[in-house]
């Protein structure tokens, strides 16, 4: 985590573990993104968080214990996790205490003894404190308090704020939370609610997420909700949660999910997790979250009108794209944003609300100006990282490869890089040689033009043609709709 907190620095890092091993080196302190160097850290792959956490909302106070199951992907003498603010108690490698120091937003551990390289080892952090939230891209993410508990969403940063991480896409994990709140309460995370116990004055509701998920995706909502319990057709459980003041128009929109999910499979091929829903809260923030399993959606999309469905939409089909398939580096954003934007496209192509043609040739009627064009896609720097380029461009992108290869081969490429890749990490290259392998086609100059030149590009197939009033008038809600959504950067 790229973040700057004062935190006192604690222990002495030179000094040498009580058994050393030849060649023990420290992990690195990030995982290397070129766009936050600090995000995650080197030296060891997490395979389970097992995430115990009290939260009174009265006080604002949090205490947790993080148990990590992780595997040495070099011979460790000490390794980092991120966590911002909280106070550590103890921290604890294979049952054995362990040295720790902080610096910045690294919390770094000294085990008894190094760790070898391959070796499967467990992390235990005691920790207490009051998460905060972070200002992020224009407005408030991460642990936000809201008048009845608090929404945790974000990203990319969030997940440090509450709990000790490798904070970075590269390294997803599985995630069992137990979250413990005021009898009355609401305590709400990803996958499926296995139990849920209350004890005196608090409850604790227990999640298991068992599918890999990327450390920002990870939700611990707590508040009073509305819960309505449904299926898929083939059974997978869906959890819809809504602020009761928020029920109505909650209700109606979350109630899409299945449909939608139905929707995607078609293009995108079967569903991803063993869960799904959605959250709708009252809170000070102006976006929505494709949490893993259960997005995280600001009320302010849903205003009544036809294009509040496009949100929901967007969130799920990060499922496939964001979630199952991952970034390997934040600069590839526009295959998160730019996938997502297009299941919009397709979705109003289904329901006769304008083609997927009749919305490219509106936006690329737009003045050479335009924001949609600025910063190209594929490098959009971080300043940028959710401008509306990289949802508008990002989606032209792959209409401008559908037009190039032809539907046939567009769709088997959609689908096949969501199936072929689930559960991993990707990048834009692998996604060009895949597109190529797929339609037999050099397409290295198309992409070329439309993720990294300057400026509008030229048209790809033909020349553009005219767009008639009756076109704009029936993509103009929808056109409104995603302006609207990028620049209140909804992810």
């Amino acid at each position: 985590m790229a973040l700057t907190v004062g935190v006192a620095v604690a222990g002495l890092l030179a000094a040498p573990s009580a058994a050393a091993l030849a060649g023990a080196t420290p992990g690195a302190a990030g995982a290397g993104d070129p766009y936050f160097p600090l995000y995650g850290n080197g030296g060891y792959d997490v395979s389970h968080y097992l995430l115990d956490v009290k939260y009174v909302p009265k006080s604002g106070s949090l205490t947790g214990v993080a148990t990590i199951e992780a595997t040495a992907t070099q011979a460790l003498s000490r390794f980092d996790l991120d966590l911002v603010g909280l106070t550590v108690r103890s921290v604890q490698v294979n049952g054995v205490a362990a040295r720790t120091a902080r610096s910045g937003q690294e919390l770094i551990v000294t085990p008894a003894a190094a760790i070898p390289a391959g070796k499967a080892f467990t992390t235990v952090v005691r920790y207490d404190g009051r998460p905060e939230p972070l200002f992020s891209f224009g407005g408030l993410a991460g642990w936000v308090p809201t008048d009845d508990g608090a929404v945790v969403a974000g990203e990319p940063e969030v997940a440090a704020t509450w709990f000790p991480v490798n904070d970075h896409p590269t390294d997803k994990a599985a995630y069992t939370v137990r979250l413990t709140v005021p009898k009355g309460k609401v305590g709400l995370s990803n996958g499926r609610l296995l139990r849920q116990v209350t004890r005196g004055d608090f409850t604790t509701w227990t999640w298991d997420a068992p599918e890999p998920m990327a450390s920002y995706l990870v939700t611990a909502t707590v508040g009073d909700f509305t819960v309505r319990h449904s299926r898929l057709a083939d059974g997978t459980p869906v959890i819809d949660a809504a602020d009761p003041k928020l029920r109505r128009i909650a209700d109606r929109a979350l109630a899409l999910t299945p449909s939608v999910i139905a929707f995607h499979q078609k293009y995108f091929g079967p569903y991803p997790f063993s869960a799904a829903g959605g959250i709708v809260d009252q809170a000070d923030i102006g976006f929505a979250l494709e949490n893993q399993t259960r997005p995280i959606y600001s009320p302010y999309f849903f205003d009544g009108s036809s294009s509040e469905q496009f949100v929901i939409v967007h969130e799920q089909a990060h499922q496939w794209f964001g979630d199952s398939v991952s970034l390997t580096r934040w600069k590839d954003i526009w295959l998160n944003e730019g996938f997502a934007t297009y299941a919009e496209w397709l979705w109003a192509e289904k329901h006769r609300m304008g083609s997927a043609q009749s919305t490219f040739d509106a936006f690329y009627a737009s003045h050479p100006a335009d924001l949609i064009w600025y910063p190209p896609p594929g490098n959009p720097g971080v300043p940028d990282l959710f401008g509306v380029s990289v949802y508008v461009r990002g989606a032209m992108t792959l209409h401008a490869l559908r037009m190039t290869v032809g539907d046939a081969a567009f769709f088997k490429i959609l689908k096949g890089w969501a199936t072929t890749n689930r559960y991993g990490n990707v990048t834009t290259e692998q996604f060009v040689a895949y597109a190529e392998r797929i339609s037999g086609r050099d397409l290295g100059a198309l992409f070329d033009r439309w993720l990294y030149l300057a400026g509008k590009p030229a048209y790809p197939v033909g020349r553009a043609p005219a767009v008639s009033p009756s076109v704009a008038a029936a993509t103009a809600d929808y056109l409104v709709h995603l302006r609207k959504r990028a620049a209140a950067h909804s992810h």
